[in-house]
């Protein structure tokens, strides 16, 4: 194809050439004025020359015509998955692709578009600009969306310079009911109520007939589940209380209705983590020691720590004839402490204490009681609790998990992690290593062990001379004991020969007993990110067996676990969908939630053209519904309507590509000089003439 078109390069700047034209008009008007018959061939001279000092030229183009582009941007995310949508989609694809490849200069673009990563919703308009960003604009000449017209990213949507149409699935009598969890928190405070927002709504063309309750399901941890019936359209404050530390998955569920469009959004998963308001401890010190202030001290450095202190300095048998009123100590609230508010601490730490007459047995019990109703014992040992005064020879005896030989040994020795230390979540990681070449222990080494038997059910994690139980931890009932057949854990916050782990190991040993999640030495644990959950089991034995994996649709999955430190088993799995997973192992049992509460892409389900109906009318475009059919596809001009009744409109943009440039004057400079000479003479001689 050719397109010739004339061209100036004049032989003199513009600016004098226009002087030239100027001179040209006024002598052309002088000699109108003189009444000059020939004026006009003077003016015609005048015209040649300024002509041809223009150089005017003919420019031929060679062109290559390039084919117009249509966009067709394919919503398939997850909303476009379900009832007809998909046929739609596939049948409509079809179709456009036949009746543009009947057009012999346009080519279709087709983009596919799915979820987006992060809840994001349906990224639309991003996808339509990425698309236009790949082609040239000249040669945009329509963009047609299919979708059901939801999208999150309206702000995005490009300024396109051809007709943009929006063909929309789904069907006129679509219908949907969806649960919203307008407010949840991450955290909550154990044992303290939490309020949640819930709303449960029905969009499109609801049926009559519905009840004007809705039914809700509410599981927690994955355990029974209770139903409650709830009214639709309002919000829902409901208080839950958490009853234990660490993740909380809370489920909630409506049961499907007839005719519903979807079931995705039935159901919301919220996961709080459940943390505790203050750890409230009871020390009591039985004398005055060296390591009773690095107690005080451990505890105090912890602000979530509630720390309520006693050492008995003045025992009731001590006669110094002291008259009571002129001591400066205060009685020790014995009947207040354990009989009334027992109940309200959740550690009881008996350091160096021994029997004096202080605390009945009838006391002792309580504790011991306590400890089996859920409550924590920490005995730290000191030489008392091998003599005849031992807190063993009370009604602790039950519970304590070590009991004293008699034995003292007073000699240096380093605490070690036992085997099973190893494995347990309260020594995981402590067991020192030795620097090579250097014969100095890795850590500070202890002066004084108490020897002690240690029961059936305890289980020693730490060991000092000769193998001989330095910590015990053990179960009873529902709470936890722990022994520590040393006073000297002192010495390491103190620096001594290096010092060690004392913080940290009476911090996990506080955490274990108040039974935190993540020191349990038998657990099965999964944290999801996205949509990838990682599975921990921690066990104090050897072997595991693969966990089973419960998907939301009832599919069971075996994920064999491996080995990555002593006890603890990981594996990283990539969950299909998102949505409350159930995890089992042997006897161990765990729920863990994939993606957020409430999916974006399912918060509204019903197709619209709200969102999209102005920017598409602001381009002469249109918005038909697939289920009424595929519209044909026309050429329009620009600026023209490019919408109607089964129809829609694409802009030819006549784009082309020029392949070669020629260019000739359109006359030689000598035949410009002898037309204008011609002209002169002429005028010369007709005004003679005259």
């Amino acid at each position: 194809m050719g397109s010739g078109s004339v061209i100036f390069d004049p032989l003199l700047p513009w600016p004098i050439l226009w002087i030239g034209v100027v001179f040209a008009c006024v002598f052309a008007g002088i000699a109108i004025w003189r009444g000059l018959s020939g004026w006009w061939l003077r003016a015609g001279a005048f015209a040649l020359l300024l002509l041809a000092v223009a150089n005017p030229s003919l420019q031929i183009e060679d062109r290559d015509p390039l084919t117009d582009i249509v966009l067709l941007v394919v919503d398939e995310s997850a909303s476009q998955g379900i009832d007809v949508r998909p046929d739609q989609i596939a049948s409509a694809v079809a179709e456009i692709e036949d009746e543009i490849a009947a057009f012999g200069n346009t080519e279709l673009r087709v983009v596919s578009l799915g979820d987006a990563d992060g809840n994001r919703g349906t990224l639309l308009a991003q996808a339509l600009a990425d698309a236009m960003a790949e082609e040239p604009r000249a040669r945009l000449a329509g963009a047609i969306l299919l979708s059901d017209g939801q999208l999150h990213d309206i702000e995005r949507l490009p300024d396109i310079p051809a007709p943009l149409h929006l063909l929309m699935t789904g069907e006129d009598d679509d219908w949907d009911r969806r649960l919203l969890v307008q407010n949840a928190p991450a955290f909550a405070i154990i044992d303290e109520p939490v309020t949640l927002t819930l709303r449960i709504e029905d969009q499109g063309a609801v049926p009559s007939d519905l009840p004007e309750l809705a039914t809700l399901e509410i599981a927690v941890d994955g355990g029974d589940v209770q139903s409650f019936d709830v009214p639709i359209g309002e919000d829902l404050e409901l208080p839950i209380t958490l009853r234990h530390g660490g993740a909380n998955v809370i489920q909630f569920t409506l049961p499907e209705q007839p005719g519903e469009l979807t079931t995705r959004n039935n159901a919301a998963v919220v996961q709080i983590n459940g943390v505790r308001d203050r750890l409230r401890v009871l020390l009591v010190s039985g004398e005055p020691h060296a390591g009773e202030r690095t107690w005080r001290n451990l505890l105090k450095s912890d602000a979530s720590v509630d720390l309520v202190h006693f050492t008995i300095l003045r025992p009731p048998e001590k006669q110094d004839g002291v008259p009571v009123n002129e001591l400066s100590l205060i009685a020790f609230p014995t009947r207040e402490l354990f009989l009334d508010k027992i109940n309200e601490f959740d550690l009881i730490i008996f350091d160096r204490y021994k029997r004096r007459g202080i605390l009945p047995a009838i006391y002792l019990d309580n504790v011991r009681q306590y400890v089996e109703d859920g409550g924590a014992l920490l005995v730290a040992a000191g030489p008392d609790f091998a003599t005849a005064e031992s807190i063993y020879r009370s009604p602790l005896s039950e519970i304590l998990p070590g009991e004293p030989s008699g034995l003292i040994r007073e000699e240096l020795f380093l605490p070690e992690v036992t085997d099973l230390g190893e494995r347990h979540p309260v020594t995981e990681g402590f067991t020192p290593e030795a620097v090579p070449g250097d014969d100095t222990p890795p850590w500070g080494r202890w002066l004084r062990l108490v020897d002690v038997r240690v029961e059936d059910e305890g289980d020693t994690i730490m060991s000092g001379l000769d193998g001989a139980p330095l910590l015990i931890l053990d179960r009873v009932g529902e709470g936890r004991v722990a022994l520590m057949a040393s006073d000297h854990a002192w010495l390491w916050s103190r620096g001594f020969e290096g010092g060690g782990p004392q913080l940290e190991l009476l911090r996990r040993l506080a955490h274990w007993m108040m039974k935190e999640p993540d020191l349990e030495e038998e657990a099965l644990t999964a944290i999801a990110e996205g949509q990838t959950m990682t599975i921990t089991r921690r066990t104090l034995g050897g072997v595991v067996e693969d966990v089973e994996v419960t998907a939301p649709d009832g599919t069971v999955t075996l994920v064999p676990l491996e080995e990555v430190s002593p006890g603890r088993f990981v594996a990283d799995w990539v969950g299909p969908e998102l949505g409350l997973y159930r995890l089992k192992e042997g006897d161990f049992e765990s729920v863990v939630a994939l993606g957020p509460a409430a999916p974006k892409e399912f918060e509204v389900t019903i197709a619209s053209d709200a969102v999209l109906a102005n920017p598409v009318a602001a381009t002469r475009g249109g918005v038909h519904l697939v289920s009424d059919g595929v519209p044909d596809i026309r050429r329009v001009r620009a600026g023209r309507a490019a919408t109607g009744r089964g129809w829609i409109g694409i802009t030819p943009r006549e784009a082309y590509l020029t392949a070669d440039i020629r260019v000739s004057p359109l006359l030689p400079a000598w035949a410009m000089l002898l037309l204008a000479s011609l002209f002169a003479v002429g005028a010369w001689l007709w005004e003679g003439r005259r």
